[in-house]
């Protein structure tokens, strides 16, 4: 093991070399002391948000091992960009499991909060109900139709639509923030709806949206049972 004097050392030469911060560049010294595989944890500030299981299936390494390089690469010190640079082109993880170990480290560590995105905070309420996706399409663009389950107001300006079956989004004049609408063809001729709040500004705000879209998806369920 290196002496307290000589790691002094070798962490300036470091810094020197990297142009890393004295607590970056110590915490890459003391890795290349220790063993990987030794290195103590942290406790976890949050759930990573996936599984062990899932994560070491679709990348090769359960989180702890996770935690322990990205931690001895100094990666809470980075940004989300580098993180998930790192892991995909010097781990050589696909880019969907590249973000997924990125959010997951992101959020045991306490540098991103559940919900959190690098677009701020986001939520998604869905429903299931008992008409194609048409009809649903017509009760979210038709004014008429939309007024007699949504209130005035909540979404704005169409943003960008695609074809039924697919998404729009549109803008909420109350805040600045999106909402994207996908309607997904189901059996039976039912749909799904799936409304994806962005670009909230807190926790607080997912929770309210939360719970308004579910009240809103519920009369929008209610007005389909009254036509039937």
């Amino acid at each position: 093991m290196t002496t307290d004097k000589a790691r002094k050392h070798a962490v300036r030469a470091r810094m020197s070399k990297t142009g890393e911060r004295y607590a970056a560049a110590r915490r890459n010294v003391v890795a290349d002391d220790v063993p990987t595989g030794l290195l103590a944890l942290p406790p976890r500030v949050a759930d990573p948000g996936m599984t062990d299981a899932a994560i070491e299936k679709g990348t090769g390494s359960g989180w702890d091992e996770w935690f322990r390089s990205l931690d001895a690469w100094g990666a809470s010190d980075r940004s989300h960009t580098d993180i998930a640079r790192y892991v995909r082109d010097e781990r050589e993880v696909d880019g969907w499991w590249a973000q997924a170990v990125t959010v997951g480290y992101e959020r045991a560590r306490g540098l991103r909060a559940v919900h959190q995105t690098s677009r701020g905070f986001e939520v998604s309420v869905s429903k299931v109900v008992g008409v194609p996706p048409a009809l649903v399409w017509e009760a979210f663009l038709d004014p008429t139709r939309r007024a007699s389950w949504l209130e005035a107001g909540v979404l704005g300006e169409r943003r960008r639509a695609g074809a039924v079956g697919r998404s729009a989004t549109f803008n909420v004049p109350a805040d600045g923030s999106r909402v994207t609408v996908a309607i997904d063809p189901r059996d039976e001729g039912r749909a799904t709806v799936t409304v994806t709040h962005l670009a909230l500004a807190d926790a607080t705000e997912v929770e309210q949206s939360r719970a308004a879209w579910r009240k809103r998806l519920g009369r929008l369920g209610g007005l389909f049972a009254k036509d039937a």
